[in-house]
């Protein structure tokens, strides 16, 4: 698994390369919870999707991505928020050989 560079902001926008995969990585804090849009070389994967502690983001390879992301807290079990985003709430991107 590889941490993604996020920044304790309630919103923003991260450009990455995962696996060599252009990434653009678009997170938002609502009142309940943070959504994220995921777009992969041009292509939308995903749109206001809740980002839940321990769930897998993407979840079905037929979307065009190889791996998933996941959100992960090094404190208990919460859903990630703003506040603890890059140092609590951590958003990994796990390597295709590596899901189960």
């Amino acid at each position: 698994m590889l941490a993604i560079s996020i920044e304790p902001q309630k919103s923003q926008s991260i450009s990455v390369s995962l696996d060599g995969q252009q990434c653009v990585i678009r997170m938002i804090q609502r009142e309940s919870f943070i959504y994220m849009d995921f777009t992969v070389n041009g292509n939308p994967i995903m749109q206001g999707v809740p980002c839940l502690y321990g769930n897998k983001m993407v979840g079905y390879s037929y979307l065009g991505f190889k791996g998933d992301l996941v959100f992960l807290d090094s404190d208990g079990q919460q859903d990630p928020h703003w506040d603890g985003l890059g140092k609590r709430h951590i958003l990994y991107y796990i390597e295709e050989s590596e899901l189960v």
